[in-house]
């Protein structure tokens, strides 16, 4: 029996929210509850930006964060750390309890802070919940841009990995590794057609670039980014108002969007509003735009230009008991 036209369609949810800073709990509540509401809307899929629990570190660049052995950013970093997300313990259970329930997918931002790492280094994290609950891959930003290596470790290759998910493979990069041509092409070679890009807020950024690796790819590209506004801070400690003070009415802006495999947009740049914003796509548009361009297949020359990518989990030590 020849698929029907309907198994070729995908609704996917772009979640950008904001989260409640630095807490943990009160931010994986809320992005239980527009798990929900993708759900309800029919999602198959349901994106959330970059660090969004518990949240970007936006205070490096406002309050002198690479002051060499400085009390107050080694306070801020242990009150950073004591929120971050410990898959192993169980933070995430209730997020993959709700995908099991609704039987839809989730990409979800958060800093990790991994016991097999020693447990005390925070990485920035892209987590996989497939439809059934189940965690499928959780890739570590595999170099933390500029500031953010004051707090984040540097990542592997073990979470450069697509999933399947009805008619198609999704992969996922966080911010501007987006940028790095290896890593996308390892995506692309693994039969990726649905590239998810995740962004703590910055429209600059997933104006420019979604259009080109939907372009690059000819994949369907959904850039979702979160939001931090002033009123998000908070002043119930010393070091927030500082920040709150330094910063601007609008530390990231959104821009979350969606573009198709011919580069045009479905989705364009979103307001900085917290929103759910629904899209459907439609799989037969990826086998269209690769006519005449796929760059893992016919328009690949593994004679002349291959990648060799290492998907080990990095670790200081193997222990033989």
């Amino acid at each position: 029996m020849a698929p029907s036209p309907k198994d070729n369609l995908l609704t996917l949810g772009l979640a950008q929210i904001a989260p409640v800073w630095l807490d943990r709990a009160a931010t994986l509540e809320k992005v239980k509850l527009y798990v929900e509401q993708a759900a309800q809307c029919g999602c198959q899929l349901v994106v959330f930006g970059e660090a969004l629990v518990p949240g970007y570190p936006f205070w490096l660049e406002l309050i002198d964060g690479a002051k060499f052995n400085s009390p107050l950013q080694k306070t801020i970093f242990a009150e950073y750390a004591a929120q971050a997300v410990q898959l192993e313990t169980g933070h995430l259970d209730e997020i993959r309890a709700a995908a099991a329930r609704h039987h839809i997918a989730v990409y979800l931002g958060c800093i990790e802070r991994p016991a097999d790492r020693g447990g005390h280094s925070l990485y920035c994290s892209l987590v996989f919940i497939d439809p059934a609950g189940e965690i499928a891959s959780v890739h570590r930003k595999l170099m933390p841009t500029y500031e953010e290596r004051l707090v984040w470790s540097t990542g592997d290759g073990h979470g450069l990995r697509t999933h399947p998910l009805g008619a198609f493979h999704v992969g996922g990069l966080n911010c501007w590794e987006n940028w790095l041509p290896l890593a996308r092409a390892a995506l692309y070679a693994q039969g990726e057609d649905l590239h998810v890009a995740v962004w703590p807020g910055c429209v600059r950024n997933t104006r420019d670039i979604t259009r080109f690796i939907a372009l690059e790819s000819r994949s369907y590209v959904v850039s979702v980014s979160g939001l931090l506004r002033r009123a998000d801070i908070g002043v119930h400690s010393e070091w927030r108002a500082m920040v709150e003070s330094a910063g601007a009415d609008v530390l990231a802006d959104g821009g979350s969007c969606l573009a198709g495999p011919d580069g045009e947009w479905i989705v364009p740049a979103m307001e900085p509003e917290e929103k759910l914003m629904v899209a459907e796509i439609d799989y037969r548009r990826v086998l269209e735009e690769r006519q005449n361009l796929d760059p893992s297949g016919h328009y690949a020359r593994p004679d002349v230009l291959r990648l060799d990518v290492n998907r080990q989990r990095q670790r200081v030590v193997n222990l033989t008991d």
